[in-house]
């Protein structure tokens, strides 16, 4: 099995490695791409902070340019976005998730008078940044795909950027009461490179919400979606707490830990501006 990607790092700086899960053949339900014939991969578990991440020598490096959202949805993606929007308030991951927010916003959150802000990165399918809309929020969403950004707009009905967040010009975008990363930071070869930039987009009161899948799923075996080819890494609480306060701009206020509707196991936190190397730039 190859060692990690360079970039695939340990939040413990990978001292305290052991293998987890291996895999020689996609799992059922994961989506298919076109790795060549060899498809060969594993998970290594941090003995010290829990945090499980991929060991592999496949090219995912395209796979937000396109191909992710046409192999995952195709031409499905309007159809999938008006099934999911139709799901019974009890059966959806996005009405508890806004519902989620919303109850921590009223504790942590003063916008004053005016209407909230709300910057989505990864938006996908859009469905998150429609129903925090409904709930009053002035939505923008940013992702890599020219076919997600299109839908946010004409479907979602919400404002919507295409690009890479590490390299997007943010100089017109003005400051955000909430920037939300929904399973995207599981995506990322070193996700702790796109917070830099959402602490410069963060109002003084802001939020970072960050929502990953949790390795609580190990206990359900190598099968788990959490633990699909496009997840370089899966999250403990501890390594989630490492993740966002490691690069010293945000500090962690609460971190819950639960099973979605979906029958996903999920982490999310949130956390403010004010770790120990923060300053406005």
């Amino acid at each position: 099995m190859p060692g990690p990607l360079p970039t695939l790092d340990c939040p413990c700086e990978g001292a305290h490695l052991s293998l987890a899960f291996s895999y020689d053949a996609p799992p059922e339900g994961e989506t298919r791409f076109d790795f060549g014939p060899h498809y060969a991969r594993s998970y290594q578990e941090c003995r010290i902070c829990g945090h499980w991440f991929a060991h592999h020598d496949l090219d995912l490096s395209t796979l937000y340019s396109g191909e992710y959202m046409d192999a995952k949805y195709g031409e499905r993606l309007r159809a999938t976005y008006d099934r999911i929007m139709a799901l019974p308030s009890g059966n959806s991951d996005n009405v508890a998730r806004v519902a989620r927010i919303q109850a921590f916003g009223k504790r942590h959150l003063n916008a004053g008078s005016r209407q909230p802000r709300l910057l989505d990165i990864g938006s996908g399918l859009a469905v998150f940044p429609a129903r925090m809309r409904e709930a009053g929020w002035d939505c923008t969403a940013v992702d890599p795909d020219a076919a997600a950004v299109e839908h946010a707009q004409s479907v979602a009905k919400v404002k919507a950027i295409k690009g890479d967040f590490r390299f997007l010009d943010t100089s017109a975008l003005g400051l955000f009461d909430l920037i939300t990363f929904n399973k995207v930071l599981e995506h990322i070869e070193a996700p702790g490179a796109l917070l830099p930039t959402a602490a410069r987009l963060l109002e003084p009161h802001g939020i970072l919400y960050v929502e990953v899948p949790d390795v609580a799923a190990a206990a359900e075996g190598p099968g788990r979606e959490e633990f699909f080819v496009e997840h370089h890494h899966v999250f403990s609480p501890a390594s989630l707490v490492l993740l966002i306060e490691r690069i010293g701009l945000f500090s962690v206020i609460e971190v819950q830990r639960f099973r979605e509707a979906s029958g996903k196991f999920t982490l999310c936190a949130f956390a403010r501006l004010g770790g120990r190397a923060f300053h406005r730039r």
